[in-house]
């Protein structure tokens, strides 16, 4: 018994040893890595001019500005501008992040070739979500490949033959509140949305049959995109490991849809439909694995994105300065539109366009666009080196005084001839990103929000409840904090013909 009471009382001491020496080893091991790779990066670039490296009060020793960043990424970059200018470098575990504010560093990071600036290495921590042989997890060719697929799917023809499927949802959704009420509207757009969503482009068989399931396997792969998902994407942790599954379980979901469309030999006007039909210059179509990925990629690229904007779109015309003279223009512009529709959508309601730019410059869903640079790159009289991550923030953008007047009001007569700021300078307003790489969902988005709120204003009166929401900075996509309360009465007598 004193030998085993020995050896218990010898291994608890080694084990009390173990969990500081442990620790205390790997810190110095990595202090030591990060300071030799500073001395080798000093050594490979000596004697070339750098954008300048911030640090404030919160920056440590190893893990750089992690913590200023986590916390909010954009008050962050602010100060460091306000410091350093348009081009400068932070560091976070031992990463190189620079960032490229205003219309010349934002042409200089749009107008980038893949091969200098690269988006593959810089959103790895997709592949896990969207899935291997996806978007990023594939060479430039590939890659080229499957974004002309998506963009099939997202020509204006294909457009066309989805708003009538939009109004179908809008009034199925909005026919079931009450003549007048309150609510959410930031979840009430998301819910809408990707209502659309499954009927637009996931198909008929998923809104009618399985949307319930697919929103509930959507929400958990959402929930398993973290900031630490962009420095460890296959970290396991609980809401990756849940992603993982919910997405074998998206698989099998898609998979099943597509063979009995086959079997049925039935062809859909829908997203699913283009990506089954397609083949790669291969000849080759695409597996099931591949055309669930793609469909996720495109959910995720539309379903945060168009539920934010259509929401501060709504939040800002409500909480408008002048909210009276607003509405009443955007009213008669509907009153004049004629039914929604395709050309309508498109060429009869300019200022509701400017509303959604105007709150798409205000509070963009994506605040931060990534690349990784290939070969040292010049920007001025300085070299951004070979592997930094080199950021572009489109909410830093919209907030440029010399290009923006009072960029802090809501005023989308900005965007409307003659003002129309938005042409002063090349790449002044990146919200849709810019050059080789705009997004390609753009057509979509905005064709959707003027049908929401096209057909709000024309069957409802909306004020809002409580001050503008607060943007909600812990989110990847970054949309107004909750509560958005609306109080809506429904009209009488519609504006026009919906």
């Amino acid at each position: 018994p004193r030998h085993t009471m020995g050896a218990d009382a010898l291994v608890s001491s080694m084990a009390q040893h173990w969990r500081i020496v442990v620790p205390c080893a790997a810190a110095i091991g990595a202090g030591a890595y990060l300071a030799y790779s500073e001395l080798a990066f000093r050594a490979k670039h000596k004697g070339k001019k750098l954008p300048p490296v911030y640090t404030e009060f919160g920056c440590l020793p190893i893990i750089g500005a992690a913590i200023p960043f986590l916390i909010d990424p954009l008050a962050l970059a602010r100060r460091a501008e306000a410091k350093c200018g348009d081009c400068f470098t932070i560091k976070i575990f031992g990463l190189r992040i620079t960032f490229l504010d205003g219309p010349e560093a934002q042409e200089n990071f749009c107008r980038a070739r893949d091969d200098e600036l690269s988006q593959k290495e810089a959103y790895a921590f997709s592949v896990p979500l969207f899935g291997k042989g996806i978007i990023y997890d594939v060479d430039t060719d590939k890659r080229t490949e499957q974004i002309k697929l998506v963009t099939a799917s997202l020509h204006t023809t294909a457009l066309g033959n989805y708003v009538p499927n939009m109004l179908a949802e809008l009034e199925l959704y909005f026919g079931k509140l009450g003549d007048k009420g309150q609510l959410d509207i930031y979840k009430s757009l998301s819910e809408l949305i990707i209502l659309t969503a499954s009927n637009c482009l996931m198909g008929r068989e998923i809104r009618q049959e399985l949307h319930s399931e697919v929103s509930t396997l959507y929400a958990i792969l959402d929930k398993g995109c973290t900031p630490i998902s962009f420095f460890a994407p296959n970290l396991p942790i609980p809401a990756h490991i849940n992603r993982d599954i919910a997405r074998k379980k998206m698989v099998k979901l898609f998979k099943g849809v597509i063979d009995r469309r086959k079997a049925a030999g039935v062809k859909e006007k829908d997203v699913l439909q283009v990506f089954m039909d397609a083949k790669y210059k291969s000849g080759d179509s695409l597996p099931a694995e591949e055309v669930t990925g793609l469909m996720i990629a495109l959910l995720f690229a539309g379903q945060h994105t168009s539920s934010v904007t259509s929401s501060w779109t709504g939040l800002f015309i409500l909480q408008a300065k002048e909210r009276a003279t607003l509405l009443k223009a955007l009213k008669q512009e509907q009153a004049e539109a004629g039914p929604i529709d395709i050309e309508s959508i498109k060429n009869k309601m300019p200022l509701l366009t400017a509303c959604i730019s105007e709150a798409l410059r205000m509070h963009p869903p994506l605040i931060l666009l990534m690349r990784k640079v290939h070969g040292d790159r010049a920007f001025r009289d300085m070299y951004i080196p070979d592997q930094d991550i080199v950021m572009m923030s489109p909410n830093l953008s919209g907030r440029r005084p010399e290009v923006w007047k009072n960029p802090d009001e809501f005023d989308p007569y900005r965007w409307l001839a003659p003002r129309e700021e938005h042409r002063g300078h090349s790449h002044a307003w990146v919200g849709f990103g810019g050059g080789r790489h705009r997004c390609i969902g753009e057509g979509f988005a905005y064709v959707q929000i003027k049908a929401i709120w096209a057909y709000l204003l024309r069957n409802f009166d909306m004020e809002a409840v409580g001050p503008l929401p607060k943007p909600n900075y812990e989110a990847l996509v970054v949309g107004p904090k909750p509560p958005c309360t609306v109080r809506y009465a429904r009209r009488k007598n519609s504006t026009a013909e919906c």
